[in-house]
């Protein structure tokens, strides 16, 4: 087929290899959205991060194939692709140097689909702080979308390595820890109560700590520890996946504090006293 191209003018010649890179681009394009639309329709009915990252490793395979089908076809790409791949060491050592990231990434990427730390939804965060929930994956990061639906870009390889704290681990709910400070006078049991009732009032939280009988109940509250001009209480407070992290702590943080106030229980806050001499 290259010897027929070759023999043509040059006018045809161009148009014909125009038509042919548009006939792979077309290939290329319609392969990988046939494949999108098949994973979303199974991802309709069996969500799981593993899905999200196979669907990209089928297009990447896709485009790769129809490539490899193309090049194929004209015999006198033969001797530039061995060239390429096989001929030059120096050649190979720059390409597997360059895509090391690349492969680490894709490995990284499989790990994680395959031992799912965390899913599709899940709310994580990372050892360094950086919060989010896991919105999909790719071949070489996790998107996450952070406070003010800000997208959070981590390589697969560098989020692997890390400690997670995955507040949905197996679980249909998410979940968030809350701390609050009150004053060294307060009657921690008052605190307790108003705190758990606070939370339960909210629209958005829900039982999701399971007792031993079975049932589930929400969250206690926990006193944790002294601090320098505080007492620091803890509560996990439970809400369904279609919430917005942020709306829920918006509206658990505004009820405790107005219910605090309502029962007279100090929110102590830093202060200093200055003394001045006459």
């Amino acid at each position: 087929m290259l010897a027929w191209i070759n023999q043509l003018d040059m006018p045809w010649r161009a148009l014909v290899w125009a038509a042919i890179a548009v006939a792979v681009v077309a290939l290329a394009w319609g392969g990988t959205a046939l494949n999108k639309r098949v994973f979303n329709k199974v991802q309709q009915k069996h969500r799981g991060i593993h899905l999200a990252f196979f669907e990209k490793i089928n297009s990447a395979l896709i485009v790769l194939l129809i490539l490899i089908l193309a090049i194929s076809v004209f015999s006198g790409a033969k001797t530039v692709w061995q060239t390429i791949f096989g001929g030059t060491a120096i050649v190979s050592a720059v390409l597997a140097f360059a895509a090391q990231d690349v492969i680490k990434d894709i490995l990284a990427g499989l790990m994680i689909s395959i031992y799912k730390p965390f899913e599709i939804s899940d709310r994580i965060v990372l050892e360094d702080g950086t919060t989010g929930v896991v919105e999909t994956i790719t071949l070489r990061h996790v998107v996450l979308l952070g406070i003010d639906s800000n997208h959070i870009i981590v390589p697969n390889s560098k989020l692997n390595a890390m400690q997670i704290n995955n507040f949905s681990y197996e679980t249909e709910l998410q979940s968030i820890q809350f701390r609050f400070s009150v004053g060294y006078d307060s009657d921690m049991e008052q605190v307790k109560r108003v705190i758990f009732e606070a939370v339960a009032d909210s629209p958005y939280s829900v039982p999701g700590r399971k007792q031993k009988t079975g049932e589930l109940t929400y969250g206690p509250v926990y006193f944790l520890s002294f601090a320098d001009s505080a007492l620091i209480t803890a509560v996990t407070v439970f809400f369904e996946k279609q919430h917005e992290p942020e709306v829920v702590i918006n509206d658990v943080n505004t009820r405790v504090r107005e219910a605090l106030i309502a029962n007279r229980i100090e929110i102590p806050y830093n202060y200093i006293n200055i003394v001045t001499k006459q």
